[in-house]
């Protein structure tokens, strides 16, 4: 999909559990500085008013746009642009049709889709997959990838997957929720449990001795975990690990599905030095069968895209020339099955953006 020369201009939300962030984008490209309103979760016509005025301050700005995208949590029923019964934003509990809504309002259609699956569709489409087959087609690898398996960590344990250039989202609308996985090292909970704010600040503050409430943000506890301020650096290097751990079972279990590139946007990518050795060490861990025979976890290798050696080699692959049997010939085979796990190339939000852009115009395309 080419995006960079499109005239067509579409407004875009960031939608949080305090705050509502809107912009607009034209040619791929954000064309309106952050428009930024409370979200006011609470009280359902304040939450709608905003979300209204939001849009009417960017519409304006921009004379119209053509059609209307963004991300709202979930649960929802993306397609028909109706919220369910939402955690943060405990106004809209009940089911609300806000896309209707915000269509009837403003005359244009109105695309909802999860944030995890628009962050995975931005990187698929200007992020990590483009910049990964470039590096290969340069490195002359004959191997390419057209799926992208995105997750984000942060308040939650989110993700979305591309297939072949296109966004999967399930039949009802619940494709990807991968933080619904169990937890590796706590099996009776969710693996979001363990890949999340909650997790790093839970499981530093019961190593030291302090309670959740009194426990540092993740962003000191990186800092404390990289020696760079003052605390228990091996409790904060344990936090970050554990939480690679189980991230790494969950994408392990998910990638013996989809075999595709991983992006990692959200919060939590910037504390990557600290997390990803283990994430990609649970990848790659084998398992054993019952007469004892070890066996690998995945059919695939899994290489840290952000670490040169293991980049190089995942680059360089195990191409052979293989004759055809009875001619001449000789045709290239990569024998190495494998995936690349790295951090977002765009942004988290940047990425979401774009996604939500491309996902409109590919609608307005279809239709």
């Amino acid at each position: 999909m080419e995006l960079h020369g499109d005239p067509r201009t579409v407004l875009t939300l960031d939608a949080g559990g305090t705050t509502f962030v809107f912009g607009a984008m034209r040619g791929g490209r954000a064309i309106l500085p952050p428009v930024t309103r409370p979200s006011q979760g609470h009280d359902l016509a304040l939450c709608l008013r905003g979300i209204e005025d939001g849009f009417r301050e960017a519409w304006d700005h921009c004379g119209g746009a053509a059609a209307i995208s963004f991300a709202f949590p979930g649960p929802a029923d993306y397609p028909n642009g109706v919220i369910g019964d939402l955690v943060n934003l405990p106004a809209f509990r009940g089911g609300v049709p806000l896309g209707p809504l915000l269509e009837d309002r403003f005359g244009v259609p109105v695309l909802l889709n999860n944030d995890g699956d628009l962050f995975a569709y931005g990187e698929a489409l200007g992020g990590l997959l483009p910049e990964v087959n470039a590096a290969l087609a340069a490195a002359g690898s004959p191997k390419r990838f057209r799926n992208l398996l995105g997750v984000t960590f942060g308040t939650g344990f989110g993700g979305g997957l591309v297939v072949n250039g296109q966004l999967y989202r399930g039949d009802n609308a619940a494709g990807t929720e991968i933080w619904a996985l169990r937890n590796k090292l706590n099996p009776l909970a969710s693996a979001e449990e363990g890949v999340a704010i909650r997790a790093v600040r839970r499981t530093y503050a019961e190593a030291v001795g302090l309670s959740l409430e009194g426990a540092p943000e993740p962003r000191e506890i990186f800092e404390i975990g990289m020696g760079r301020q003052p605390g228990e650096a091996a409790a904060a290097r344990e936090a970050f690990r554990r939480l690679g751990e189980v991230a790494g079972d969950a994408l392990a279990n998910a990638l013996t599905l989809v075999d595709a590139l991983v992006v990692i946007g959200g919060g939590l990518s910037g504390a990557a030095p600290l997390f990803m050795p283990a994430l990609v060490a649970e990848l790659n861990v084998p398992t054993t069968n019952l007469d004892g025979r070890v066996r690998p976890r995945t059919e695939l290798q899994a290489f840290n895209l952000e670490d040169p050696t293991d980049r190089a080699a995942f680059l360089q692959g195990d191409v052979r020339q293989l004759p055809v049997p009875g001619t001449d010939r000789r045709v290239p085979y990569d024998a190495l099955k494998r995936t690349g796990v790295g951090l977002t190339r765009l942004g988290t939000s940047q990425a979401t953006a774009l996604g939500a852009y491309a996902y409109a115009l590919s609608w307005l395309d279809s239709r």
